[in-house]
C-alpha cells in the first residue's frame, strides 16, 4: 500500500466561475454562512485574497470539530485556482503532507469545479480521506446555493 495519495472530484455547480472563486480566495470566512460544515475561517496571518495569507479553518468532519490551519501557496485569478497547504492541525495527526487545490471553469451559466487533495499518510493504515472530499464537495455545492440565491434577489 503506498503512502502517498491523490483524490480528485470535478462536478457542476450552478453559480458563476468568479464569484465562487472570489469567495474561497478573497471572502473564506463568509463560507460558515453558506454550509453548515464550516464553523469559522480567521486570518492568521497576511491579508485575505494574498498568496501567503494563513487561515485556520473550523470545520466538522467524521462526528467531531476538526482544525486546519493552511497557508495559501496560490491564487490565480486568470485561471480560477487555488492551492492552500496544510501547516498545523488535525490532518497532521493522520497525514505529513496535505495540500488542497481548487479551480473552477466557467461552463455556460454555472461552472465546472475540480478539487484535488494529495497528501502522504504517516502509516499505510491511514485510509485515504475520501470522507473529507465529499464534506468538500458538498461545502461548494451550499456555496454555489447561496450565491445563487443572492443573485436572484
Amino acid at each position: 500500500m503506498t503512502l502517498w495519495g491523490k483524490l480528485e472530484a470535478q462536478f457542476g455547480i450552478d453559480a458563476p466561475a468568479d464569484q465562487f472563486h472570489d469567495v474561497l480566495s478573497c471572502r473564506p470566512h463568509h463560507i460558515s454562512n453558506m454550509s453548515h460544515n464550516i464553523h469559522g475561517c480567521d486570518l492568521h496571518e497576511g491579508e485575505w485574497g494574498k498568496e501567503g495569507a494563513i487561515v485556520c479553518w473550523k470545520y466538522f468532519h467524521d462526528g467531531s470539530a476538526k482544525v486546519a490551519k493552511e497557508v495559501i501557496e496560490t491564487i490565480d485569478d486568470v485561471n480560477l485556482l487555488i492551492v492552500f497547504k496544510v501547516i498545523e492541525g488535525d490532518l497532521l495527526e493522520e497525514f505529513k503532507n496535505f495540500k488542497v487545490t481548487v479551480q473552477v471553469t466557467p461552463k455556460g451559466e454555472g461552472s465546472v469545479v475540480r478539487w484535488t487533495l494529495e497528501y502522504e499518510k504517516i502509516h499505510e493504515n491511514i485510509p485515504d480521506p475520501y470522507s473529507l472530499l465529499e464534506i468538500i464537495v458538498q461545502n461548494s455545492k451550499d456555496v454555489s446555493a447561496h450565491l445563487v440565491k443572492c443573485q436572484n434577489k
